[in-house]
């Protein structure tokens, strides 16, 4: 507690007892090399490492790492810098060129506090490997939980980066389908806790009777804390949600179009996707094509746009991550983390045709537009239709609750979010809304953003 003091004193949030508790957990044991801190959704994990982070920072051990979600190191850095006033820095492709160009031998080794993505900490783990780490804070932890499995190459490639540092693990859902999870995040801490995966498999593989569980329970207890909902109720007040459901049935032509593009994206071979993004853009249009079908048009026509260049060998190929962006709106937090593999594929690009490929790809491009004009002729989704009716009960349930009659509707597109907003100017409900997103450009919408964040400020990343 001594040690922690200072960090206590000089942090600008209300805490809560189970993150003071959570905090001193990780700090309490010096022979461990680490700890996984596994509170539930909402119990404020972020502010437990903040004190860590802030108590080696007030210790003058400034080699600290932060690896996050890519979209999610903004936010980090935001709070360090507003609860515990720490200025980090967000460390990628662009910054990290720019630290080489300014004379750095290896920007990982800059004190202060850095942040970057699981991508970028895999691509240079060399260079992670290098730096003599005070602390190293693992968000969104549950990534990792099948480092134990080979094929698992990015989760294995961090392990050994930070075998030797000290590490804080942050998870809501340290296991998700299978104790051996639960190894993998305890192995990634400190391998000696189970031993090998065959002696943990022997030992807890079955927890079938109270004695393996409660055995179980006592080899995890010096290396992970968790703490449930139900037990911070006393102090923190928790608003009671009330789900309710309204059900949709997709027309016939978007069942069409949904079931076309999803056998497209099913094949062994496509010429539209670059073999080393096709994971990541393949999930992207699957999230496009649940959206809405204004979502996937503009995608489809990007696709299109990209073999039409191909075919021209004068032309640079499209980059897809910066055409896609304009329809997924958190796709341009993970452009920089492969830039090194989009080069390859430039490069693999200018190779010559064969006429048999150009065939091929000609064919692809007419199958496309035919995906795209089928997206376009469709005017109304099912699903924009229903949230109409949604809004209407909702509404009803807020006024009998004497409740403000507020919504806030999520999207992963800016199109869906264009079509929405034209849905609900031909409603009662045009004069009240406002619209977010990445580019911010709307007045109104700047204004009760910052109205916004001043009512909230101290909140947590769940409540927000």
């Amino acid at each position: 507690m001594d040690r922690m003091a200072g960090a206590l004193l000089d942090a600008q949030v209300d805490l809560n007892p189970h993150q003071i508790d959570a905090a001193l957990f990780a700090t309490s044991n010096p022979l461990s090399k680490g700890s996984i801190l596994a509170d539930e959704v909402g119990l404020g994990k972020t502010i437990e490492a903040g004190l860590l982070i802030a108590q080696r920072w007030a210790e003058r051990k400034r080699r600290i790492l932060v690896i996050a979600p890519a979209n999610l190191r903004k936010q980090w850095h935001q709070e360090l810098a507003d609860k515990f006033g720490i200025s980090a820095a967000v460390l990628e492709a662009k910054s990290y060129k720019q630290s080489v160009k300014d004379g750095a031998s290896n920007p990982f080794e800059a004190p202060c506090v850095l942040i970057t993505s699981y991508q970028f900490a895999c691509g240079k783990a060399k260079e992670v490997q290098a730096v003599p780490w005070d602390l190293v804070v693992i968000d969104e932890a549950h990534r990792l939980r099948n480092v134990y499995k080979p094929d698992n190459k990015m989760a294995r490639t961090l392990k050994d980066a930070l075998i030797s540092a000290p590490k804080v693990l942050l998870t809501a859902t340290p296991l998700q389908n299978s104790l051996l999870e639960l190894y993998g995040l305890v192995s990634f801490v400190d391998e000696k806790v189970f031993g090998d995966l065959d002696s943990f498999r022997s030992q807890f593989g079955s927890v079938k009777d109270a004695a393996s569980f409660d055995a179980l329970k006592r080899r995890i207890e010096p290396v992970c804390k968790r703490t449930l909902r139900r037990q911070v109720e006393a102090y923190v007040k928790y608003t009671k949600r009330i789900p309710l459901l309204q059900e949709f049935v997709p027309g016939a032509d978007e069942t069409d179009l949904y079931n076309l593009v999803s056998d497209y994206l099913q094949r062994d071979s496509l010429f539209a996707l670059p073999n080393s993004q096709r994971q990541l853009i393949t999930l992207v249009l699957r999230k496009l094509l649940a959206s809405s079908t204004f979502a996937i048009a503009g995608a489809l026509e990007s696709l299109a746009k990209r073999l039409r260049q191909t075919l021209d060998e004068k032309s640079a190929s499209l980059d897809l991550t910066e055409e896609l962006d304009q329809d997924f709106e958190g796709l341009d937090e993970l452009a920089e983390e492969i830039d090194r593999l989009e080069e390859q594929e430039a490069q693999a690009g200018k190779k010559s045709k064969t006429e048999q490929e150009i065939l091929a790809i000609k064919a692809e491009i007419i199958e496309l537009e035919s995906f795209r004009d089928l997206a376009v002729s469709i005017t109304e989704n099912a699903k924009g239709l229903a949230l109409l009716q949604a809004l209407k009960v909702a509404f009803e349930k807020l006024h009998e609750l004497g409740a403000a009659q507020k919504a806030i509707i999520f999207t992963e597109s800016r199109r869906t979010q264009d079509y929405l907003l034209s849905l609900l100017a031909k409603t009662p409900f045009a004069p009240g809304v406002v619209l977010f997103n990445g580019t911010n450009n709307d007045a109104r919408s700047k204004e009760v953003y910052a109205d916004w964040m001043k009512k909230h400020a101290g909140t947590d990343r769940t409540s927000r």
